[in-house]
Formats: C-alpha cells, sequence, structure tokens
C-alpha cells in the first residue's frame, strides 16, 4: 500500500528485527515476550526460542477500531500475565518484546520484569509504538514510548543501550496515513469523500516523497517507534 515511499511502519520493524534475530549467536536462548502468533520465531530458528503471551486477545477483542479479525495463541509456551512470569532470575541470554507495551496496563512492571529475566550481560531486544492508532482494543492502553522514555527505565534497571534508531520519521508517518484514507473515510464517514481525499492528496505526497529525500531528522518530531538493543550491566 506505502508505494510512494517504499516504506511503512511493518515492513521497516521486520526488516530490522529479523537483522538483530539472525546475527544473534547460536545456541542462545531466548524469549519472545507477547509473542502473539510467534511471528518472530521464523527468525530464531538457530536459538532455543520460548514465547508468552497472556492470550486473552482472540481477533475481535470489542469491535472497535484496528482489530486482526483472528488471533491464534494456541502455541505460547508461557501463558501468563507480562508483569508477573514464572521463571527464576536471569533464566534468559535474550529477552525480545516487540510491540507489546501498548498494551500493558504498566509497561514500567513489564519492563522490569524483563530486565529480572535477563541475564547478566545478556540483550534485551525492544519496540514500542511512539504514535499509533488504537488497535486490539480493548488491550490498547497507551503510546508515545519515546527514546528518552527507554534511556530513563533501563538506565534505572541497570541497562546500556547498544543501539537505539526511529522507524521512520514525520514524512513516512503522514505518507502512511494519507494512504489510509480511503479506508478511514469508509469506516468514519463517507466513502466517496475518502477516495476523493486520497485523489487529492496524491500531489501532497509527491512533494512529500522529495522532501523525504532530503530529511534531516524529521524523527525527533514524529516516528512510528523507536527500535532498541541494550545490554544488561554484569554485577559488580
Amino acid at each position: 500500500m506505502f508505494i510512494s515511499f517504499g516504506r511503512n511502519n511493518e515492513s521497516g520493524r521486520l526488516s530490522w528485527l529479523k537483522k538483530q534475530l539472525t546475527q544473534l549467536p547460536a545456541g542462545l536462548r531466548i524469549l519472545d515476550a507477547g509473542a502473539g502468533e510467534l511471528r518472530n520465531k521464523q527468525y530464531c530458528s538457530h536459538l532455543e526460542y520460548v514465547s508468552q503471551d497472556f492470550c486473552q486477545y482472540e481477533g475481535k477483542g470489542d469491535g472497535v477500531a484496528l482489530q486482526t479479525g483472528d488471533w491464534d495463541t494456541s502455541r505460547i509456551d508461557l501463558v501468563c500475565d507480562i508483569s508477573s512470569i514464572p521463571v527464576a532470575d536471569e533464566n534468559f541470554d535474550v529477552v525480545l518484546c516487540t510491540e507489546v507495551f501498548e498494551h500493558t496496563p504498566d509497561p514500567i512492571g513489564a519492563l522490569r520484569e524483563l530486565a529480572r529475566l535477563t541475564k547478566s550481560n545478556g540483550l534485551m531486544i525492544l519496540t514500542a509504538p511512539f504514535c499509533s492508532l488504537t488497535h486490539f482494543a480493548p488491550y490498547h492502553f497507551s503510546t508515545g514510548f519515546s527514546r528518552y522514555w527507554y534511556e530513563k527505565h533501563l538506565e534505572a534497571l541497570g541497562f546500556t543501550i547498544v543501539e537505539v534508531s526511529s522507524n521512520g520519521g514525520w514524512f513516512d508517518f503522514i505518507a502512511q496515513e494519507l494512504w489510509r484514507l480511503p479506508w478511514i473515510g469508509r469506516t468514519y464517514s463517507s466513502r466517496f469523500l475518502g477516495v476523493a481525499a486520497l485523489i487529492f492528496a496524491l500531489p501532497t505526497l509527491g512533494v512529500m516523497r522529495l522532501m523525504k529525500g532530503n530529511d534531516r531528522g524529521s524523527d525527533e518530531l514524529l516516528t512510528f517507534g523507536w527500535h532498541v538493543v541494550c545490554r544488561k550491566n554484569k554485577a559488580i
């Protein structure tokens, strides 16, 4: 759908995750927290993969906003709350948590629990929306996870950030939403007006594409989300 820019929220995130996971040394034990339908498992065949999810979302939710229709969590290993995982301290070499924090009412508590499970000198690989539409309702509690949120809380939990990078910038985000106009119009206003608005928006998208080519840090204003790799400091 995102033909003008060739990138949207999902494609940028999956490309980054594939790179991070496939380059991990073979044999490491990894926890995929909030694993859902195990989409990340395909990149972890060389790892000892363990999945966790609360397994209460079934795809229809409360019928509001963006839903998947169906959602199969029948293959999850650990069915539990992400803030209380029944596993001993420092049990995993790597903890992965991608697009989950917005779905828990206590994201800091979840982060604290994941930190507990990470081995000394182990890694956490994290993503969450900086800005997102309501999805998986009623299990959508927050948005706006900035790089400063990660820097503040990870340092307090004894982690050093290895990488923090944005998933797109202002131009990418606005272009994606402009392409969404027909669906937004059909769902919340008028299908005709939504399509008409997109037609009028096409010249703007062309100009934005040129501006994107000269982007000088628009992610400081708006991005789909931040991608973070951090390492747990060794105990002294």
